[in-house]
């Protein structure tokens, strides 16, 4: 197998780190994005030269676009890109203030944009290369309390389907990861939540209850690191694929209620076509 050069955004914890440290071991090399590099000291001293660590807000578009051109210049070649950089804004739609929003968007889908337009150049003259976009099972369905969330995964899916097509005739693959539920900090320190408004009191009680049975088994982001590896080592990598278990059932269950949604209303759809 070919040594592969990895970009990694959001490397410090959770699927960024789990995912730097087992192309590192299997003897790849790393550009590693943190806000924060200090957190990144471990990986540097296990694993030296291979690791280019990188200070980056992905919300910065020409320090993502400066960190993409270090990584290549550093190491020659960009084969697999990750946009893993995000975090999960909690709150009720009318709860949500315009910094909740903006700051969610910025991060989650034009950190994802920013870094994937900056290599996309240097994928496209090797006629080679993977992009990988972190998304999630709130990427094709939604729940209440992370609406703006769903917003953001639902947005980076559209333009990623999209991409898919633009790229494929240079070689280059798309990938959208859409994880369940898993113990990584997507919901602890580094999430955000709004300023909850008290006539959702009973509502917000309702659905953490239903949030807590509902991944009673989150997955360990260490073992899907053997999943990444097998999704960019694919001769044909999926446009998409859930990480997980529950996912796909989850998925079954909401796009059968659509499509019966659709078809019991086709006849108003006729309508109106006139």
């Amino acid at each position: 197998m070919t040594e592969k050069v990895w970009f990694i955004t959001g490397t410090s914890r959770g699927f960024g780190r789990e995912w730097a440290k087992a192309a590192l071991e299997r003897g790849d090399r790393v550009a590693a994005t943190a806000r924060d590099t200090a957190t990144l000291s471990e990986l540097i001293n296990d694993y030296g030269d291979a690791i280019l660590p990188i200070t980056l807000d992905v919300t910065d578009r020409a320090a993502d676009f400066a960190a993409v051109a270090r990584a290549h210049e550093h190491f020659g070649r960009l084969d697999v890109v990750v946009n893993n950089a995000g975090y999960g804004q909690f709150g009720f739609v009318e709860e949500l203030s315009e910094s909740d929003a903006r700051d969610q968007i910025e991060t989650n889908v034009f950190g994802a944009l920013w870094v994937t337009q900056a290599a996309l150049p240097y994928l496209r003259v090797q006629g080679s290369g993977h992009i990988v976009q972190v998304s999630s099972i709130g990427g094709i369905t939604a729940f209440p309390n992370v609406g703006i969330y769903h917003a953001s995964k639902w947005a980076l899916e559209g333009f990623s389907q999209a991409l898919a097509q633009e790229v494929a005739p240079f070689g280059v693959h798309v990938t959208l990861i859409e994880p369940g539920g898993f113990s990584t900090d997507w919901a602890g320190p580094s999430s955000r939540s709004a300023q909850p408004l008290p006539d959702y009191a009973e509502a917000h009680a309702k659905v953490e209850e239903w949030r807590a049975t509902r991944w009673s088994a989150p997955g360990d982001p260490a073992a899907s690191a053997r999943a990444i590896l097998k999704v960019v080592d694919a001769e044909n990598p999926p446009l998409r694929v859930f990480f997980g278990s529950a996912p796909l059932e989850m998925a079954r269950t909401d796009y059968e209620q659509r499509l019966k949604t659709w078809e019991q209303w086709q006849p108003v759809s006729e309508l109106a076509q006139g």
